[in-house]
């Protein structure tokens, strides 16, 4: 019996922020996979192991988590003014698909330090020491990033003392800016608020009505008070992940809130996006255990937040839901800046299952709209392995 060999695709296995995801070159893929479509999806599919019945991703490069199941295509930016083009792609881990509607903010933290060191960048832009600028066109939804690499003797430097909530080593700092941070690819015609409104009243079926705060920025967020579902906002994953009810209402609260930014055309259409909108809940500050054992005292942060990804409460918080939490800080009136205490505010601490995090971001109010010009906050990258992926070559179509 013939059998059809392996191939080998150049790769780089990299940790940004919280994630982990395989970071390709376009040019490096097989060509069938350096367009969009079914190819390219199987491929990324059979690298991280997915569908996997059996919810591990034991025949790939996944993680079994949202967080580890990720891939990432760079290449030379054809837009002016920018250095790279980032795609993410967001693989299911049970299903096949792969989900290209939103953005990873933890892995764009990894993006600069890839282009540098794949040659995407023009080499006169990067100083041998000091920190570069990478300039980063992030294309699921057509927004730029800046991303300030730190450089030590014309390499990238991964190592430092930066330490982040939810990452076990420090590793050197990497500050990225979120530029005009509102998803205009999304719903709502490109408005911030796709309801037009800072707080709406969301009808959630076999739930009852809820008060939401709905933004595109970073990525799409519904945001609900924690009080309002029952949760005080100081749980960590255990005390969702295992309770297939609450799962289900989170579910059902994310469908219907896509539904009303005008994400989906029905319900039924949300299972298919699972990547986009997220759905997070807030409450003011309180004192909680974080998961690594770390005592966080109430009155060292601003309010709290758990978020969902991909069906499940996350282990610290994605960066993308990072930038709505700072976007919606800073604009009055929003259940995020409620729970922060209300009025005008530049940057916020939040606390989440793995600790604390601070964004900022910078908003002003113009002819009656609310505009948020960047969100910033500050991540660590490292390169974890690079080479090869194999994957059977009937995987895809060649």
């Amino acid at each position: 019996m013939t059998h059809t060999p392996q191939i080998k695709i150049p790769a780089t296995y990299m940790r940004g922020g919280t994630s982990k995801g395989v970071f390709f070159r376009l040019q490096d893929l097989p060509a069938s996979a350096q367009v969009p479509g079914a190819a390219r999806d199987a491929l990324l599919l059979r690298v991280i192991g997915s569908p996997d019945p059996y919810g591990k991703q034991i025949d790939g490069m996944g993680g079994a988590t949202s967080s580890t199941s990720k891939t990432v295509i760079l290449a030379k930016s054809a837009k002016p003014e920018h250095d790279v083009d980032y795609l993410f792609g967001q693989v299911s881990i049970d299903k096949p698909f792969v989900d290209w509607s939103g953005n990873c903010g933890n892995l764009s933290a990894a993006v600069g330090s890839f282009a540098i060191a794949s040659g995407l960048v023009d080499a006169a832009r990067v100083p041998a020491d000091g920190i570069a600028t990478v300039r980063i066109w992030q294309a699921n939804i057509g927004k730029t990033i800046i991303a300030h690499v730190p450089m030590t003797h014309g390499e990238v430097q991964e190592t430092g003392d930066f330490e982040l909530d939810g990452v076990t080593f420090p590793a050197a700092e990497v500050k990225l800016e979120f530029l005009d941070p509102a998803a205009e690819e999304e719903g709502g015609g490109g408005a911030m608020f796709p309801t037009g409104n800072l707080v709406d009243d969301l009808d959630v079926s076999g739930i009852g009505t809820l008060k939401v705060t709905m933004i595109n920025a970073g990525i799409p967020t519904i945001f609900v008070d924690a009080d309002a579902i029952g949760y005080t906002g100081t749980e960590l994953q255990d005390a969702i992940n295992g309770d297939a009810a609450a799962l289900a209402r989170f579910e059902s609260i994310r469908a219907h809130g896509a539904l009303r930014m005008g994400l989906i055309a029905h319900l039924d259409e949300a299972a298919k996006r699972q990547h986009t909108p997220k759905v997070a809940f807030v409450a003011r500050p309180a004192s909680y255990v974080s998961s690594s054992g770390k005592n966080v005292a109430a009155g060292d942060i601003d309010l709290l937040v758990r978020a969902m990804s991909m069906g499940k409460l996350h282990h610290a918080m994605m960066g993308t839901a990072a930038v709505a939490i700072g976007t919606a800080a800073a604009i009055p009136g929003t259940l995020v800046n409620l729970a922060a205490g209300g009025g005008e505010k530049s940057s916020v601490r939040f606390g989440h299952p793995s600790g604390t995090l601070m964004v900022g971001a910078q908003a002003a109010l113009a002819d009656g709209a609310w505009r948020v010009t960047k969100a910033i906050m500050s991540r660590s990258a490292r390169v974890l392995m690079e080479g090869a992926v194999r994957i059977p070559g009937d995987s895809f179509s060649a």
